[in-house]
Formats: structure tokens, C-alpha cells, sequence
């Protein structure tokens, strides 16, 4: 492992001006400590407090997800993370992030100009520079959704999505649907290519075929509902998974304001059991992924890379939650406006 002496030997310059850049000084140019904090990283270099075997300062980085209330996504798996980094007496930030942050400063340097022994990455897409920096990176990182293959200083925690919708479908199955859309998340992301392979897969284990016209990516916001929704309609659909649930919301609303009814028309189910699928009209049917436990592993799962514990991935079992959303299939109606549409598109 680099030491002061081998960075100051590289540069040229005094073993004391390395360690004012690797110490945030004041009294050199930021130039210069960029530079020192840069070879530092090259050299495989780390500080005698991220080496020490006790109370270690790690950070929750953020990107494109709500966490700030109990309602959003993001809340109770850094509640759950934290709960575990406490007992370890581990010092937690948590940053959001953003894409000019990641293009001013390399993931590595950022890290050690900071002190972090390790970081978990909350909502990152595998495009984004920090991310893409993963593939070499030395600092022990957890993924969330998201997974860098051959670097054993990062892991990946989730949900298992294939069983997750296989859950979904074989309901949807047992209650006589056949014609089953499939609203997913975003297009570039791990979780949504597994989710759209683990519905393709579970449609044929039913001996059910996986229409294209019932498939489709979104985002994770209700608002992607009213652009797909309508389609699936025109096409038979009977039922519609939903990658999470506040897509799920959206769809309802959408199939409401098109004059049919949850479950007695049209089925949804959701991903995810945030605390608004019980509250929803029909309280929604979804598949839950415990929050607070992927948290937890989260934690597990850095604490075993910074003893060099090479785990590449923790997944989580779904658990699928049966409300009012879903019901035994029936044809469905489409209202007039629908049908007039229908109509006008085909002539």
C-alpha cells in the first residue's frame, strides 16, 4: 500500500505538502491538493483513520430518490441502515448527489478527500460517472439495484425481482387472466430489464403469452400511467403488474377517469408496499420489499467488504400482499370515448 512518502517521491514534491492536500489544508493551492488527492487514489492510497479497525465514518450517496419522509421510497431503508451502522458505533452521513457533482471530482478522490471507509449508493443508474468508476474503484461500495461485476471491493443488495413477479402473475393466473400488461420503470436500469425477463419468464411458466403491445417502460411517477394505460386497454388487457406503486396509483387513477372500476374491470397490482398502497381505492394488491431489511443488509454487506469479505450480492425475498385490487377476471368494457377511438384509429 502507498505511503506519504512513495505520493511525495511521485510528485516531486515535500512529504509535508502531500499530507496538507490529503488534510484539507488551506495554506496550498487547490490545484495542487487536487493533484495530491488524485495520485493519492492512482496509488492505491489510505489514511490511517480509513485503515482503523474502529469507529469508521462511511456515507449514504443519493441520486433520483425521495427519502425524506416515512411515504417515500428512500426513507426507511436509510432508517434501517443507520439502525445497524449505530450499533457499530459507525459514523453516517448521507449526500445527495447530482450529476455535476459526479463530473467535477472522481469517486475514489471524493472518498478519501472526505474520510469515508466505504459509501452506499441509493438510486444511481448504471450510466452515471461515479457508477461507471465502479469497475475499478478500491473503496468498499454497495449498490443498491444496481450490480459491477469482477470488483470484489462492491456488492449489490435488492429484491428478488423474479420471484417478486412471479408472485404477481401466478395470482393474476389463478384468478383467470390471461391477458396481463406489464407497466415497467425506467428503460436503463438493472431492476427493470430483471423485472421485464422475470415477466416474460413467469407469463410462460403459466403458459401465457407475454404480448409486446402489453409491455412498456415509464418512470417511477403516476404521471407515466396516462400514456400506456389506454393502450393496454385497447389491446385486452385485464390485468396491469406495475413496476412500483406509485405507478400502480397512476394507473388506477387513469382507468377511473376512463369510466371502469378496480378489481371489477381491470386488475393492478403494484411493487414495492409503500405506505400509500394500503391507503389507495381499492387498497392496492402489491408485492412488498422490506425496506428497513434492505437497510439492514445494506449495512452487512459494506461492514463484510471493508473486512474483505468479497460478497457480491444480498437479495431479499418478496413477499406478495393480497388486498382489493385484483379480482377473478372478467371481460373487460371498454367505455365509449375508448371505443370511439378505437374506431377512429382503425378506419
Amino acid at each position: 500500500m502507498a505511503t506519504i512518502k512513495d505520493i511525495a517521491n511521485k510528485l516531486g514534491i515535500a512529504v509535508s505538502t502531500v499530507s496538507k492536500g490529503l488534510n484539507g489544508a488551506s495554506d496550498i493551492s487547490d490545484e495542487m491538493r487536487q493533484l495530491v488527492l488524485d495520485t493519492a487514489v492512482e496509488m492505491g492510497y489510505a489514511s490511517k483513520k480509513m485503515r482503523s479497525q474502529g469507529k469508521r465514518k462511511v456515507c449514504i450517496l443519493i441520486e433520483n430518490m425521495d427519502y425524506e419522509n416515512i411515504d417515500q421510497f428512500g426513507y426507511e431503508i436509510i432508517v434501517g441502515f443507520k439502525l445497524s451502522a449505530a450499533r457499530r458505533h459507525w459514523d453516517v452521513s448521507v449526500i445527495p448527489t447530482n450529476l455535476n457533482m459526479q463530473t467535477q471530482e472522481k469517486f475514489d478522490t471524493y472518498m478519501l478527500k472526505n474520510g469515508y471507509s466505504g459509501a452506499f449508493l441509493l438510486g444511481f443508474a448504471l450510466h452515471d460517472d461515479w457508477v461507471k468508476q465502479l469497475h475499478k474503484t478500491t473503496v468498499p461500495t454497495v449498490l443498491f439495484d444496481n450490480y459491477i461485476d469482477n470488483n470484489n471491493h462492491v456488492g449489490y443488495v435488492g429484491t428478488d425481482s423474479f420471484e417478486g413477479i412471479n408472485t404477481a402473475v401466478t395470482h393474476l393466473y389463478d384468478l383467470g387472466h390471461t391477458k396481463i400488461a406489464f407497466l415497467n420503470g425506467s428503460k436503463n436500469s438493472m431492476v427493470s430489464e430483471q423485472r421485464y425477463q422475470a415477466f416474460v419468464q413467469s407469463m410462460e411458466s403459466c403458459s401465457l403469452t407475454p404480448h409486446e403491445e402489453l409491455i412498456e417502460y415509464g418512470y417511477y411517477v403516476p404521471d407515466c400511467a396516462k400514456y400506456h394505460v389506454p393502450t393496454f386497454l385497447k389491446n385486452g388487457a385485464t390485468a396491469i403488474i406495475c413496476a412500483s406503486d406509485l405507478i400502480a396509483s397512476g394507473v388506477i387513477s387513469e382507468v377511473t377517469k376512463m369510466g371502469l372500476r378496480v378489481p371489477e374491470d381491470i386488475s393492478v397490482i403494484g411493487f414495492d408496499d409503500l405506505p400509500i398502497a394500503s391507503q389507495l381505492n381499492p387498497p392496492l394488491t402489491t408485492v412488498r420489499q422490506d425496506r428497513i431489511d434492505l437497510g439492514k443488509s445494506a449495512f452487512l454487506l459494506l461492514d463484510g467488504l471493508v473486512h474483505n469479505v468479497t460478497i457480491s450480492k444480498m437479495l431479499l425475498r418478496a413477499k406478495f400482499i393480497n388486498r382489493s385490487s385484483t379480482a377473478i377476471c372478467s371481460s373487460t368494457a371498454i367505455p365509449k370515448k375508448t371505443a370511439e377511438k378505437t374506431i377512429i384509429d382503425e378506419v
